[in-house]
């Protein structure tokens, strides 16, 4: 159970890696059902203002000596070097059994750490080449959001760090937890990307406000059959008009789409009711189960069935 967070912050620190920390974590939604952590920023001495990379101090309350013994030390972009004495915190804290978890350059702390050898991990794509540099033995994926390597967590740059942290929550307190924490920031509870994430809200989409009338209708009537021509002609456009134009909308073609939005929304009663995958597969308009688990295991990565015991709000775990 994830209860305490402490961050680590030092001279360089970024304001907007660090605040993604403080925003996940930071912040008491206890009163929206998500349990409140003990968290705890801290640096070299408690009182001490550290410089942030943009010209403006922050003065952590706690020092070093908080990050041993939390269950989560998250470490943000910060520039070096680094102190050796926040080294030394940061490595008790991992042998004590702490989660570490950085964004974007966090990683190379993590490295100086010695806490990347023989490890696979992630940062910013312009730094991948440099941490992998710097630390050979470390396993540097350059084509993911994050990598989770149980009691290590990467990500890459800046919005990737959302994307880690909401994992982390996902993994430790469940779909409805980082859902409710994920809405009150306004972003996907996950994103695509190499981890096959994806997002749970079905319309993160910059559309035309005159276009967004047939995604929304799309998405009200997933469990119909869909074509291009007839989705052309509820649009009033020719078919070769609409797909042009549902390519330049929403960044990929009118069937894709349907299928992906197909995929989330089985997600979602795989997530929150005990339905059969017969009929999830009949009300997210594939017809067949096995048509949604072919769909279902190339874009999540796993079989429904998985997907449900791992993340059923209530304890839902029928055969799927």
């Amino acid at each position: 159970m994830l209860k305490t967070v402490s961050v680590l912050v030092l001279d360089g620190l970024a304001p907007f890696e660090f605040g993604v920390i403080c925003e996940v974590f930071g912040i008491d939604r206890s009163a929206d059902g998500v349990p409140n952590f003990d968290f705890k920023v801290c640096g070299p001495e408690a009182g001490r203002p550290v410089r942030m990379s943009i010209g403006a101090s922050l003065t952590p309350d706690h020092d070093f000596s908080a990050l041993v013994g939390a269950d989560l030390v998250a470490v943000p972009a910060i520039s070096g070097p680094y102190p050796e004495e926040a080294l030394d915190a940061l490595r008790a804290a991992a042998e004590s059994g702490s989660i570490v978890l950085t964004v974007c350059s966090g990683a190379f702390v993590a490295g100086a750490a010695g806490l990347l050898e023989g490890r696979p991990c992630t940062t910013h794509w312009m730094h991948a080449d440099e941490l992998a540099r710097l630390y050979p033995t470390a396993n540097v994926d350059r084509n993911v959001l994050f990598v989770d390597d149980g009691n290590l967590i990467t990500s890459a740059g800046t919005a990737a760090g959302i994307d880690a942290c909401l994992h982390l929550v996902r993994r430790e307190l469940g779909s409805a937890a980082t859902n409710i924490i994920a809405r009150r920031m306004v972003v996907p509870p996950q994103r695509d990307g190499g981890q096959r994430q994806y997002i749970d809200q079905p319309i993160p989409v910059r559309c035309s406000e005159g276009f967004a009338p047939q995604l929304d209708w799309i998405l009200a009537n997933l469990d119909k059959p869909h074509t291009v021509a007839t989705l052309a002609e509820r649009a009033h456009m020719s078919a070769r008009t609409f797909a042009r134009r549902f390519v330049d909308e929403t960044g990929t073609t009118p069937m894709q789409w349907v299928t992906d939005q197909r995929v989330l929304y089985a997600r979602r009663l795989l997530e929150e009711t005990d339905l059969d995958i017969d009929r999830i597969a009949d009300r997210a308009g594939f017809g067949t189960a096995t048509l949604l688990r072919h769909h279902f295991r190339r874009i999540i990565g796993v079989a429904p069935s998985d997907y449900r015991r791992s993340f059923a709000c209530d304890a839902v775990a029928e055969p799927a």
